[in-house]
Order: structure tokens, then sequence, then C-alpha cells
């Protein structure tokens, strides 16, 4: 009876981890291709691999903005990023682990609208799972107030 209850005990322990998730927002400005490795692309990585080895599941957000939304360009050539030599040499590479974040990791990255209009980026040069909000201003009020931890990423 004894081994019953102590699993019954460890069950509703795994079931009730996954609940109380930990949540982060990135508010990514910075445009630096060593920054956005470090902070974003292999940082995520290891927050979410800290978390799964305490039962414990992260929701990352990412709202993109200032010198950031070159990252989240699928089709550079008709994009202002069309010349951007470093961009384009890393760009297969960026593709690949920004969509593997996308589908194994859930990030959502969320871009904005406002921004994308003054440098004239078109909705359909962004990857396909890159969310727009009206504003960065938005979507980080959004995400803060749904309980999300605000970790700024600029130069």
């Amino acid at each position: 009876m004894k081994k019953i209850a102590l699993f019954i005990v460890l069950l509703v322990s795994i079931l009730n981890a996954g609940e109380d998730s930990k949540k982060v927002v990135f508010n990514l400005t910075t445009g630096d291709m060593k920054v956005f490795e470090t902070k974003i692309l292999s940082g995520i990585a290891n927050f979410k691999a800290h978390y799964q080895t305490t039962l414990e599941d992260l929701d990352v957000a990412v709202v993109i903005h200032g010198e950031a939304y070159k990252f989240f360009i699928e089709n550079l050539s008709s994009s202002p990023y069309k010349d951007n030599i470093e961009l384009k040499k890393n760009h297969d590479a960026l593709s690949k682990r920004l969509l593997s974040m996308s589908e194994l990791y859930n990030v959502e990255f969320l871009i904005c609208q406002r921004g994308m209009k003054k440098l004239k980026i078109k909705d359909e040069t962004l990857y396909s799972f890159v969310k727009i909000v009206p504003n960065s201003t938005i979507g980080l009020i959004d995400k803060q107030n749904d309980g999300y931890a605000y970790i700024p990423v600029a130069k």
C-alpha cells in the first residue's frame, strides 16, 4: 500500500511540474552577430536544458526590434539587408538554428511592425514562424503582464 501511495505522490509531482513553467521574454535589439549567438541562439538552448534537468518548463518569447530585424529575414535579396556580407555568410546556419528553436524549443518570435514599416521590410520576407506585433512595446507589455521575466539583449 505504501508503494502505491508513493507512486501516486510521485506521479502528481511530475504532472504538476509542467504547470508551473518559468517564463522569459528577451527584448532583442542588437544587430551584433556574436551577442545574438551568445545570448539568443546558445543562451536559450542552455536555459532550456537547465530547466529540463529540474523537470520544469521554460516558456521563451523574443521581441525583435532595433538592429535585430536582420536575423529574422528569410529572403535577404528582397530586404534592406541584401548587401550585408556577414549576414549572407551566416544566413543558412542561422536559418536552421532559428527554425530549430521555433520547432524544438517552442520559442515564440515576435517582431515589431512599426520598425518593419520604417525599414521597409515586407511581411513576406520574414520566416514563417515569426509573428508580427503592432510594436515592440506592446509585445513586451503583453508578455510581462502574462508573467514573463524581462531580459534585455542589446550591444
